[in-house]
C-alpha cells in the first residue's frame, strides 16, 4: 500500500508523494541545548525516527535534518542563572541529549546543523525579506510584517485574534502589527551577538529554522515535523519567512505528534511529575521508554504512566524470551520486514498496529518446530523490531539490566547463587536448591530451567 500521512496542513491524510522518489526530504524541530531532555523532547525524536527508518525503507535517499538552537534567550537565561560560559552549556547539554536519545535507539540524523553555524543563511534571509516588504527595520530590531502575507495562519487555523492571544506576542511601539514577530534583535554586550546590516544581534527563534532547512532541504521539501506545540507560533512563523523570501511553497507535508501528559496531568515540575529522559533511564531500558512511547499513535495525545512503562517492559521480555529460545537458530531474511508490519506503519505510523504484529510473530516463532520455520519467524521478528527500533541489543545484555542505583546482587554473585543451587539438586539436596531459588526470587533474578541448563533474567 502506498505510505499516508496526516498532514497538518490539509487536515487529513494524505498519500505521500515526494518532489523526487530518488531523493526524500525531510526537517525535524530539534532541542534548544540548555537542559536535559525531557521526555516531552523524547516523543517527537521516537516518532520521527521510526519515520526515518520506515523512508529508509521505502526510498533510496533519505536526507534527515535535525537542528541544534544554541543561541536562544533560554541559554542566556541559563548562563546567567549558573555563571557558565553560553559555549561550555550548549557543548555539555548537546552530549547528554545524545546520550539519552541514543539510549532510545534513536538513529543520528543526515545533518544535525547549528544555528550559531548558520547566522550568515539568516542575515541573507532577512534581507530577502526587507527587499520584498515582509520585513522591516525598528529600533535595531528586524521584524516580519505578518499582514503583508494574507494566508498567515493557514496551518494553525486561527482568527488572528486567537493567534495574538496563542502567541502571547509582546506588544511594542516599534512594532507596525501586533501580531509581528522577530527576526533579529540587538545584543548588549553581555549577550551573544554577530555583526548584522541592522547592528550587532542574533537572531529570533523562527528564523533558524527556516534558513537551515533551506541550507540543506532547498526551498521546498517533502516533510516537516514537530510536537504539537510548536504548530503555532513557530511552524506558522516558519512558513511565513520562507514562502515570502523565497516565493515558494515550503513543506509539502507537517506531522505533529499530539501533548503528552504524565500520570493524568501536565507534565510540570510545580506537581512533581517532571521527568528527564536520565530519570527514566535510570529505571527502565531505553528501549522499554520507546516501546511504551510507541504503544500510542503519535497523532495522539500520550499520557505517560508507571504501567506503561512496566507493560513496555514484560513486551520486550516477552519478545527477547522467544528470540533467547531460539539463539543457536540463524535468522531468516532479518532484513525484509514483514508486510503486516509495513502495512501498518504506511498507514500513518500505526504503531499500536505494528506492536501487535510484533506479538504475533513472536507467537509463531514460540509455536515453530522445525529449524526452517524457526529461522523464518527470528527472521521476521528482528526485521520488524528493526523498523520500530526495538530488540537491538544481545538477547542477555536485555535480561540483564539493572537500574543507575545498581542491584543487590552482581551478575558474579547470581552466576555463583545458580552453580550452587545445581549442586544441591545434583545432590539431592532440594530444599537447598528451593531456597536458592528463592533467594534469587527475592533479589528480583527470575530462574528458568530448560534442557540446556538454567537461564536467569532480572525482573
Amino acid at each position: 500500500m502506498p505510505l499516508v500521512l496526516y498532514n497538518t496542513l490539509t487536515r487529513r491524510k494524505d498519500v505521500f508523494t515526494p518532489i523526487d522518489p530518488q531523493k526524500v526530504g525531510m526537517y525535524v524541530c530539534g532541542p534548544t541545548v540548555y537542559d536535559r531532555a525531557h521526555i516531552g523532547n523524547a516523543r517527537p525524536v521516537i516518532v520521527f525516527d521510526v519515520l526515518y527508518r520506515l523512508l529508509q525503507r521505502l526510498y533510496p535517499q533519505v536526507t534527515y535534518v535535525r537542528n541544534i538552537t544554541d543561541v536562544d534567550d533560554k541559554i542566556n537565561a541559563k548562563a546567567k542563572e549558573t555563571g557558565e560560559p553560553i559555549s561550555a552549556i550548549t557543548e555539555k547539554t548537546t552530549r547528554l541529549f545524545h546520550e539519552d536519545i541514543g539510549a532510545l535507539n534513536a538513529l543520528p540524523p543526515t545533518v544535525e546543523p547549528r544555528a550559531t553555524a548558520h547566522i550568515a543563511q539568516m542575515i541573507a534571509l532577512i534581507e530577502r525579506l526587507i527587499e520584498k516588504g515582509h520585513a522591516y527595520e525598528a529600533e535595531g530590531h528586524v521584524l516580519f510584517s505578518v499582514p503583508s502575507m494574507p494566508d498567515y495562519g493557514k496551518l494553525s487555523g486561527r482568527s488572528q485574534d486567537e493567534m495574538i492571544a496563542g502567541a502571547r506576542v509582546e506588544i511594542a511601539p516599534y512594532k507596525r502589527d501586533a501580531a509581528d514577530f522577530v527576526l533579529w534583535k540587538p545584543s548588549t554586550p553581555d549577550l551573544p551577538g554577530w555583526e548584522s546590516p541592522w547592528g550587532v544581534g542574533r537572531p529570533g527563534w523562527h528564523i533558524e529554522c527556516s534558513a537551515m532547512s533551506k541550507e540543506y532541504l532547498g526551498a521546498t521539501f517533502d516533510i516537516h515535523g514537530g510536537g504539537q506545540d510548536l504548530v503555532f507560533p513557530h511552524h506558522e512563523n516558519e512558513i511565513a519567512q520562507s514562502c515570502c523570501a523565497n516565493a515558494a511553497p515550503f513543506a509539502n507535508y507537517w506531522l505533529h505528534n499530539g501533548w503528552l501528559m504524565v500520570e493524568g496531568e501536565k507534565m510540570s515540575k510545580s506537581l512533581g511529575n517532571f521527568f528527564t529522559v536520565r530519570d527514566l533511564l535510570d529505571q527502565a531500558p531505553g528501549e522499554a521508554i520507546r516501546l511504551a512511547m510507541l504503544a500510542t499513535h503519535y497523532h495522539q495525545p500520550f499520557d505517560w504512566t508507571s504501567d506503561n512503562l512496566k507493560q513496555a517492559r514484560a513486551t520486550l521480555d516477552r519478545l527477547y524470551l522467544a528470540l533467547r529460545a531460539v539463539a543457536e537458530i540463524d535468522a531468516e531474511g532479518q532484513y525484509l520486514a514483514p508486510l503486516d508490519i509495513m502495512a501498518a506503519l504506511e498507514d500513518d505510523l500505526n504503531t499500536p498496529l505494528a506492536i501487535s504484529h510484533l506479538h504475533e510473530i513472536a507467537t509463531n516463532l514460540n509455536k515453530s518446530t522445525k529449524d526452517e520455520e524457526k529461522a523464518k519467524w527470528k527472521g521476521a521478528l528482528l526485521a520488524a523490531g528493526d523498523l520500530l527500533g526495538v530488540l537491538q541489543q544481545d538477547v542477555e545484555a536485555w535480561f540483564r539490566w539493572t537500574p543507575a542505583s545498581g542491584a543487590s546482587l552482581s551478575d558474579e554473585a547470581v552466576q555463583d547463587l545458580i552453580d550452587r543451587r545445581l549442586a544441591a539438586r545434583k545432590s539431592k539436596d532440594f530444599a537447598e536448591a528451593d531456597r536458592i531459588r528463592k533467594e534469587l526470587s527475592d533479589n528480583g533474578v527470575l530462574l528458568e530451567d530448560g534442557a540446556g541448563g538454567t537461564t536467569w533474567r532480572r525482573a
